[in-house]
């Protein structure tokens, strides 16, 4: 049987950590929405193979996670999803690119090698912070940020949508995977001539319990031209947390540190 409680905590834990009252949880949502945007614009701004230069990027969800007490095992598990897409984008420069990069010793290790890590790097990186500005900023919060940016509104509903609607989906999956498993008897998941009526049906129940779920809401005065609520302004404060993330960024984007410590261990 499936044990929905915990697959819906899984998938809500994130949120549940934003919750938590640390010194980076009372910082303002705009600046780490705008210090994330930063941090994201300066590791995607790199070539392909500095991976030197990526290295010192790692402390920021490093230091950021210790000081929101987000523990080191979720973001690494969480971020873990996204390399069988690294692997996928980047396993054709190891055929492509064969030409020796550089040498450890006598070991030559090719640019489509160095590509391939940069690609890895430039993915963890980015996952990492977009996970701890979900697990240190309440859902509410982000997306008031982004209306007072101007982000289009479609955009905000849908995220809002997506992510409130995933409870809803796992848990219409886990009544029929119940319901299959007691009329098929002992089998281990859904069979493979099964799957796609499945799947068909799991969609139709989803989408008619999200009708009903909209139409409560409409009900109860919801409307996308609601206009966003009170929103506070920064204090001077979480303007400092801002400034040292664009100055963290900034200088060790403008100082190859993959040149530097060639330099250092010559």
């Amino acid at each position: 049987m499936i044990d929905i409680s915990s697959k819906i905590n899984s998938v809500y834990s994130l949120e549940q950590l934003a919750g938590n009252e640390t010194a980076i949880h009372r910082v303002h949502p705009l600046c780490k929405l705008l210090g994330a945007f930063i941090f994201i614009a300066a590791v995607v701004s790199f070539d392909r193979r500095a991976l030197g230069g990526l290295l010192p990027f790692a402390f920021y969800p490093a230091v950021l996670a210790a000081l929101s007490e987000t523990p080191y095992s979720v973001l690494l598990k969480r971020s873990a999803l996204v390399l069988p897409f690294c692997l996928l984008l980047g396993a054709a420069n190891l055929f492509f690119e064969t030409g020796a990069a550089f040498y450890i010793g006598s070991l030559a290790v090719s640019n489509g090698a160095l590509s391939f890590c940069v690609i890895v790097c430039r993915a963890l990186l980015c996952v990492s912070a977009a996970l701890l500005l979900a697990a240190t900023t309440r859902l509410s919060d982000l997306t008031a940020q982004l209306r007072l940016l101007k982000a289009p509104e479609i955009f905000i509903v849908t995220f809002e949508m997506t992510y409130r609607y995933i409870g809803i989906l796992f848990g219409e999956a886990a009544s029929m995977r119940i319901a299959y498993a007691l009329r098929a008897g002992k089998t281990n998941g859904v069979e493979p001539k099964h799957a796609g009526s499945f799947i068909g049906s799991l969609m139709l129940r989803s989408f008619g319990r999200a009708e009903r779920v909209y139409s409560a809401m409409k009900l109860r005065g919801y409307s996308l031209g609601v206009p966003a609520r009170k929103i506070n302004f920064p204090r001077p404060k979480d303007f400092i947390f801002l400034a040292v993330i664009s100055v963290f960024c900034v200088s060790f984007r403008l100082i190859n540190f993959g040149v530097l410590m060639e330099r250092l261990f010559r």
